[in-house]
């Protein structure tokens, strides 16, 4: 089937379809050409084994680094940004209680199912005004094999920072990101500084200059060099993708982020200038900061769900809330948890087991021994009974 020449979107008309876009809810709408290959270094970051178990960035590398594996005649990729970013301080934030800490954008029902209905009117726009079909296009709320940051560059969104994220001079660190692929010929904006670039946007760092906050800040030493991020020591990752045992070296590091990790974020000087997103696409949930501790680790299956339905935190599952939680309990070291602590290391998952007795030895020291004694003479998992043997 031969494909239908289109002309050339640019001027009037590209800032016409720009503006249709925003009023959809898009806080930042961009276009990038698709020419070469966008790998961006993941080939390397993926031979050296820094993706941990998300096995899934390993299958989809080659359509990552090439489009038209994505969507054959693929000539441009809008990209489309979302602020959540509320507007309230953030300079060496502290908690204001002792309630475990989430990242900021789990704070609101889960942004890829609230993004969902602004991509697809964005799909009609470009049906009904462009004249595109549906097979035209394909669209992602960061959920294919799409380099976002990359493509956001390369668009002038922003600049990939020595944090490996996307940083905009408009909203700091605070965008969530979605991207449609089109065979539509959109005229590229220009990136944040008209030198020659790689293929997948601006060198890392751009305007970062001399200034290492984020590399400093990292609890767990998670970045090997300047954007390079090994998320085996990355907190959001260990929180949040690790299903198993976080390793012990980094649980203290871990300190009470019980749902991923803004440290590397929220230090970057950017965000002085970033101002508070229009929040049409995204649905607070105000609510979870205000559970507590002793609230988490007493979560039954029905409040789980009753609670965190429509979040980012289904996706762990109440095994791996009540995992984190324990760490983030022996990190506290309130006595007071240790009868909420020592039930749990007779839990029916093994995981949740292994975290409870380190919480558990954290907490009492020696005298962790005699709280434990029932739940360790009932023990068999091995990766529990190693927990009692290295003794908190």
């Amino acid at each position: 089937m031969t494909e239908r020449i289109r002309p050339r979107i640019d001027g009037a008309p590209r800032e016409a379809l720009r503006e249709k876009l925003r009023l959809l809810g898009f806080d930042e709408v961009r276009f990038a050409a698709v020419d070469g290959e966008t790998g961006d270094g993941l080939r390397d970051w993926l031979a050296a084994g820094r993706h941990g178990d998300m096995a899934w960035m390993e299958r989809t590398a080659e359509k990552r680094a090439h489009a038209d594996l994505v969507l054959p005649g693929v000539r441009s990729v809008i990209i489309l940004g979302v602020n959540y970013w509320r507007g309230s301080a953030i300079e060496n934030p502290e908690p204001k209680n002792k309630n475990p800490r989430w990242a900021r954008y789990a704070q609101h029902e889960d942004y890829h199912d609230t993004m969902k209905p602004g991509l697809e009117a964005a799909g009609r726009i470009l049906e009904e005004v462009v004249g595109v079909l549906p097979t035209d296009y394909r669209f992602y709320a960061d959920t294919g094999p799409v380099m976002e940051r990359g493509w956001a560059a390369r668009s002038g969104l922003g600049f990939r920072g020595k944090n490996a994220m996307l940083i905009s001079k408009q909203h700091g660190n605070w965008l969530l990101l979605a991207t449609i692929l089109t065979r539509l010929e959109i005229a590229p904006d220009e990136p944040l500084r008209k030198t020659a670039l790689p293929a997948a946007g601006e060198p890392t760092g751009l305007l970062c200059g001399k200034c290492t906050r984020c590399l400093d800040a990292c609890p767990t030493g998670a970045f090997p060099a300047p954007g390079v991020v090994d998320a085996r020591r990355c907190i959001s990752y260990q929180t949040i993708e690790n299903k198993g045992i976080i390793p012990r070296e980094l649980r203290a590091g871990i300190g009470t982020r019980i749902f991923g990790c803004d440290i590397c974020l929220e230090v970057c000087p950017w965000n002085r200038f970033a101002q508070a997103g229009r929040q049409l696409l995204l649905v607070a949930r105000h609510d979870l900061a205000e559970q507590s501790l002793p609230e988490l680790l007493a979560l039954s299956p029905t409040r789980f769900a009753e609670v965190f339905r429509r979040t980012p935190i289904k996706r762990l599952k109440l095994t791996g809330l009540l995992r984190n939680a324990c760490v983030v309990a022996g990190n506290a070291g309130d006595p007071s948890l240790l009868p909420a602590l020592t039930a749990l290391a007779a839990h029916d998952a093994a995981v949740v087991r292994a975290h409870a007795v380190w919480a558990v030895q954290r907490i009492a020291g020696s005298g962790s021994a005699d709280l434990l004694r029932d739940a360790r003479a009932n023990e068999t998992d091995e990766l529990v009974l190693a927990e009692y043997s290295c003794g908190g």
